[in-house]
C-alpha cells in the first residue's frame, strides 16, 4: 500500500501529466480550495515543475473569509470580485496557461447560516473562470483533495487515510498504468457520446419518483466526455473522477418537475437538501428544499439565465464513484456517480456553428449566465429515454444500466 504522501504525489503526477496534459514551458495556475489540501496542491506544483513548467502560480482559497464576508459585508457587494483574482484567470488565458482546481469543500455546511446571500457571491469559480474552461482558452483539471474535514464529515473521524482508500480508485490511481487506464475510459465515454450522436435525439426524458422532466436538445448540439481538446490542440481530461457524457440543452424547451437523488452543493460553498423543481419553457419557476431552498432561489435569481438549464449529462450505475454507495456531498465526486444537469452557463465547445453574438445565441437556445451549478438527478429508480423527432422514446439508462447500443 503507499503512503499518504506517495498517493499525493501519484495524483500530483497524475493531474499534471494525464488531466491538465501540461507541456514543457507551459505556466501554471493552481487553485486550491481549502488550506487542509495543501498537501496534494504542494504535490500538483512540485510534478507541474518536473514536468517543465515556467511558472505555478498557487492560490488558495479560504471559505471562513467568505463566511466573513457574507454575514457582514455590504449587501451590493456580494457579486464583487476584485481585480487580481479577475487576473488570476485572465493571465492564464492570455499566457495559454493550464489550470488545476484541487476540489473537496471540508465543511460544506459552514455556509448555512448566510446561505441566502451565498447564491450572489460566484467566487472562487467566477464567470470569468467558466469562460476560460468553456471556451478552450485553457487546458485544465479537477482534482480531489483529500482532507481532514472531509475525513470527518464523511466517517465521523479525521481519517484521511480512509478517504484515500476510497479516492485512490475513484481516480485510477489504483491501476498498474493510471495513464493507460484512463486513456481506456475516456475512449470507451467516446464511444457513448457517439452512440447518442447517431441517434440525433430531440429530447432526453428523466421519469422516476417524483421526477417526470423533458430536456429538449439545442441544435447542433454534440455529445462529449470529459476528454476534451483545447483551441490549440491540447487534449485534457478536465474532471478526474469522470464517467459523464454531456450536451447542450435548448434553454426554451425544459419542462417537468424534477426531484434531486443527491445534495447539491453550491459551487460558492452551501449544500442543499432535498431539492425540487418545477420547469416550464425551460425556466425554474417554482423551487423547494429540505434546507437552504434561499440559497438556490437567489442563485437563480442573479441573473437572467441562472433560472434554465446550460448542460444535461448522463452517468450510469458502472462509475467508480457510484459503486461507491456514498454520497459525497460534493459536485465533483456525486456529479460523476449520477446523471445531472446544470442551471447557467452552457458550454460554447458543445454547439456547432454556434452564434457570435448574443441575440442569435439566445434565439438558438443556448444558455448564457455567470453561473454553472451541477445537480443529481439520475439513479437506479430513473428511467432515462431519448426523445427521436416525432416523439417515439428510446431507453438509454434502465435500472441504472447503459442500455443503448
Amino acid at each position: 500500500m503507499l503512503s499518504r504522501a506517495e498517493r499525493e504525489q501519484a495524483l500530483g503526477r497524475l493531474a499534471v501529466q494525464v488531466g491538465a496534459n501540461v507541456a514543457e514551458g507551459q505556466d501554471v495556475f493552481v487553485l486550491c480550495y481549502d488550506v487542509q489540501q495543501a498537501p496534494v496542491a504542494r504535490a500538483v506544483t512540485e510534478a507541474a515543475y518536473e514536468a517543465g513548467a515556467r511558472y505555478v502560480s498557487l492560490l488558495y482559497w479560504d471559505q471562513h473569509a467568505k463566511r466573513s464576508r457574507l454575514a457582514h459585508g455590504p449587501e451590493d457587494s456580494m457579486g464583487f470580485v476584485p481585480d487580481w483574482f479577475e487576473r488570476f484567470v485572465s493571465e492564464a488565458v492570455e499566457r495559454q496557461g493550464a489550470l488545476i482546481v484541487v476540489w473537496g469543500d471540508p465543511d460544506p455546511t459552514l455556509l448555512s447560516n448566510v446561505a441566502s446571500r451565498g447564491g450572489e457571491d460566484h467566487m472562487p469559480l467566477i464567470p470569468s473562470f467558466f469562460g476560460a474552461v468553456g471556451g478552450g482558452e485553457v487546458n485544465w483539471t479537477f482534482v480531489p483533495g483529500p482532507s481532514e474535514g472531509w475525513a470527518e464529515r464523511l466517517f465521523g473521524t479525521p481519517d484521511v487515510d480512509r478517504l484515500w482508500d476510497v479516492i485512490e480508485p475513484i481516480v485510477r490511481l489504483d491501476a498498474p498504468d493510471p495513464a493507460r487506464a484512463w486513456a481506456e475510459h475516456v475512449a470507451g465515454l467516446r464511444e457513448r457520446a457517439a452512440a447518442l450522436e447517431e441517434r440525433g435525439f430531440d429530447a432526453i426524458r428523466f421519469t422516476g419518483p417524483d421526477t417526470d422532466l423533458t430536456v429538449g436538445i439545442i441544435r447542433g448540439g454534440r455529445w462529449l466526455s470529459g476528454g476534451l481538446v483545447t483551441r490549440w490542440g491540447c487534449e485534457c481530461i478536465v474532471n478526474m473522477p469522470t464517467d459523464e457524457v454531456f450536451t447542450t440543452p435548448d434553454a426554451n424547451r425544459v419542462d417537468g418537475t424534477v426531484t434531486m437523488t443527491r445534495p447539491v452543493q453550491l459551487l460558492g460553498g452551501v449544500l442543499v437538501e432535498g431539492l425540487r423543481l418545477r420547469f416550464e419553457g425551460g425556466r425554474a419557476v417554482e423551487i423547494d428544499a429540505d434546507t437552504n431552498a434561499d440559497a438556490i432561489r437567489a442563485q437563480m435569481a442573479s441573473d437572467a439565465g441562472a433560472a434554465r438549464l446550460g448542460e444535461v449529462a448522463l452517468v450510469d450505475g458502472s462509475s467508480p464513484v457510484g459503486r461507491t454507495g456514498m454520497v459525497f456531498g460534493d459536485v465533483l465526486l456525486d456529479e460523476n456517480a449520477t446523471c445531472h444537469v446544470a442551471w447557467g452557463q452552457a458550454y460554447p465547445f458543445t454547439v456547432d456553428d454556434l452564434p457570435e453574438d448574443e441575440a442569435g445565441r439566445e434565439k438558438l437556445g443556448f444558455n448564457s449566465s455567470a453561473v454553472h451549478q451541477d445537480a443529481m438527478i439520475g439513479g437506479p429508480e430513473v428511467l432515462v429515454e431519448g426523445v427521436v423527432p416525432g416523439g417515439e422514446r428510446v431507453p438509454i439508462i434502465r435500472d441504472d444500466v447503459w442500455v443503448l447500443v
